[in-house]
């Protein structure tokens, strides 16, 4: 069996050659975006940031409300976001916030017109489909590398990571959502002379709306999921506690920042989940 080993296909290198490539051809593109993607987090960070804390809590207490028109939720966000304050994490959750979402608007913004393409085209789904298996299926730590290489230490390797781990999401529910519209909702409309962008706009984006907003918490749920992987490549938030907490064995510390995470993603979910799950906490 020594011949199957012999002539080893040489995945590996041809990754390698693929990256120094673009590192050395598409530089330029690569400084441009962490340019770009910096910039946006820092733009979320000033709006978190530099308010006092307390205005900013009463602020995302009163989004809340204004999503979900219930008290109950928004009375929940502000009691988690002032215990997160209390234990001493409320830099950390600010930069994982502004980390989270920007790296949901990303996805978002590049996942709801795949997605809607790979509705409207069966080839573009059957090439998308193999990449999203593989996005979602490798271990994180693989793409770190490149990333690291590509952006360096900080937050913007974090969020490109985040972005691939989570872009499936949009782009998987955003199809299904689209294709699952009754047809005869489009032949009456097609019937009344709309045009192929009309019957997008105005009947299957409409119907997918729940599933689209399902595949926005989804991203979310992914984003924060992502907080450790992200802090291993420089990203500031949650991550980096819970991170210096394994290698200490600091239980106490884990517990705590483990638990300000868990709080923060019950928060998102509660302000961004699909009408008609209730409005209970």
């Amino acid at each position: 069996m020594n011949w199957i080993t012999d002539v080893k296909i040489p995945i590996g290198a041809w990754a390698k050659a693929f990256v120094d490539w673009l590192t050395s051809n598409a530089d330029w593109f690569f400084n441009q975006l962490a340019f770009v993607l910096a910039h946006v987090i820092s733009g979320l960070l000033f709006v978190l940031q530099k308010p006092h804390p307390l205005i900013v809590v009463l602020g995302i207490s009163a989004i809340a409300y204004w999503l979900r028109r219930s008290i109950v939720v928004a009375l929940f966000t502000g009691l988690g976001l002032l215990f997160i304050m209390n234990q001493g994490y409320w830099k950390e959750t600010t930069e994982t916030l502004a980390l989270v979402l920007a790296s949901t608007f990303v996805s978002m913004i590049v996942g709801i017109p795949l997605g809607i393409a790979a509705a409207r085209r069966a080839w573009v789904y059957s090439a998308l489909r193999p990449i999203l298996d593989l996005m979602q299926t490798i271990p994180t730590f693989v793409y770190l590398i490149p990333a690291l290489i590509l952006f360096g230490l900080g937050m913007v390797p974090g969020l490109i990571a985040t972005v691939i781990f989570a872009i499936p999401a949009p782009i998987r529910l955003t199809r299904l959502g689209i294709i699952s519209t009754p047809p005869s909702l489009v032949e009456a409309a097609e019937s009344f002379g709309a045009t192929p962008m009309q019957v997008l706009r105005k009947v299957e984006l409409p119907y997918a709306m729940p599933q689209i907003m399902a595949g926005l918490t989804q991203t979310i749920m992914l984003s924060l999921s992502m907080v450790v992987i992200a802090a291993l490549v420089g990203a500031d938030g949650l991550g980096v506690p819970v991170v210096r907490a394994l290698n200490t064995v600091n239980v106490a510390k884990g517990f705590e920042a483990g638990l300000c995470i868990v709080i923060l993603a019950i928060i998102l979910d509660r302000m961004f989940r699909t009408a008609g799950e209730g409005d209970g906490v």
